[in-house]
């Protein structure tokens, strides 16, 4: 599975790709604001993005909507992550694009691989390969 991690913060971003690097999950980008996070998006085409609410003055939730709406982009899937409970902003994820939400606490390759798959996202690197056509 290929990732996208948008943060504004350096040490969560670097964290957080060495945790999931170390569990399996490719980290093929990194963003810290909404114009790096869509470019990124645009060039690397992940399997995920996994995306911070706050953005140190910048929307997450816009930025949500932006990626899913950017032109000729086949959205991936958006996780919403923060340092703050899920409860805090659960009217605003559930409104969102997302397809959910992570505690940067709970964040570990497995709890996306869960959340990706209770919405109907496979992991593409849990594809069972074969000839073309079967």
């Amino acid at each position: 599975m290929r990732c996208l991690i948008v943060d504004d913060s350096q040490r969560f971003l670097e964290a957080a790709r060495g945790l999931l690097e170390r569990q399996g999950i490719t980290v093929v980008g990194v963003a810290s604001n909404s114009a790096e996070a869509l470019q990124q998006a645009q060039q690397l085409r992940p399997d995920v993005t996994l995306l911070d609410i706050d953005l140190g003055g910048e929307s997450g939730l816009e930025l949500a909507r932006r990626l899913q709406h950017a032109a000729g982009l086949a959205p991936a899937p958006v996780i919403l992550v923060s340092t703050h409970a899920e409860q805090d902003y659960a009217d605003l994820i559930a409104a969102s694009p997302a397809v959910g939400f992570l505690s940067k606490a709970a964040l570990s390759a497995g709890a996306i691989r869960d959340l990706l798959a209770r919405h109907g996202h496979n992991d593409p690197g849990e594809r069972v390969s074969g000839p073309p056509g079967r």
